[in-house]
């Protein structure tokens, strides 16, 4: 990673939870590696194109090094791959896909998780970072080719014209090796850590609410941000799993 002019981040929830799949992705919190598994498609909402199908097969393959049992009621569903690491694409759409609309290459997007530990470990959720993107482009989904259906859930499905897409760039962008955690549960909700709400020039949302809500939430100094991201000195990788 490298310094930035001053932009815009975006603090993204992504992920399967209790809200969205009833799960919630399994972390060690030793080594802090982590599963990304993403939410499930929700059919009633908006069909997904045949052929453009995302199986929940990878993604257990992917959970087994955890104390982790899969639920098999997602093997059943097709998840919404957003973000998918691999193509290094972020879809949104309704008023958080105007927020994204505004933004403009070099702007950030912090993706984290709640992710939970081993029953052998703490009880608690852990929210933590698993990817970030340096913006390359955001098109809507409407302005991207067929050939490129392929590349982002929002495109995978039929879209409308409130669906956007992030196009991360290439060496700048992907999940985390490792994920970073962010939280801490305070005055009832789980909320950055005050430490770091401090390192970031703080967040857009009251007392650093990071659990789910209508818009995303910004970080108020992009650059002490990325500074701060760039010394944990974590990999980037290209890929879901």
């Amino acid at each position: 990673m490298n310094s930035l002019p001053e932009r815009k981040a975006l603090l993204v929830r992504v992920g399967i939870d209790s809200s969205y799949g009833g799960w919630n992705a399994p972390v060690n919190p030793g080594t802090l590696e982590f599963a990304y598994v993403p939410i499930p498609e929700d059919h009633k909402h908006k069909q997904i194109r045949p052929g453009y199908q995302s199986s929940y097969h990878t993604f257990e393959d992917s959970c087994k090094r955890f104390e982790a049992a899969f639920p098999e009621t997602l093997l059943k569903r097709y998840a919404h791959l957003d973000p998918d690491f691999e193509y290094l694409t972020y879809g949104d759409e309704n008023k958080k896909g105007e927020q994204i609309r505004e933004l403009v290459e070099d702007d950030i997007f912090a993706f984290y998780a709640g992710l939970r530990p081993p029953k052998s470990h703490s009880s608690s959720l852990v929210y933590a970072l698993i990817g970030l993107y340096v913006v390359d482009k955001v098109v809507a989904a409407a302005d991207v080719p067929r050939r490129d259906w392929h590349k982002n859930a929002h495109t995978r499905r039929v879209f409308d014209n409130t669906d956007v897409i992030v196009f991360g760039k290439v060496g700048l962008s992907g999940r985390l090796k490792r994920c970073v955690p962010i939280g801490e549960r305070r005055d009832g909700a789980y909320r950055v850590k005050k430490d770091l709400l401090h390192i970031w020039g703080g967040l857009s949302a009251k007392n650093g609410y990071i659990q789910r809500s209508a818009r995303l939430p910004h970080i108020c100094n992009p650059t002490a941000f990325y500074e701060w991201l760039n010394k944990q000195n974590i990999a980037l990788l290209a890929r879901n799993t």
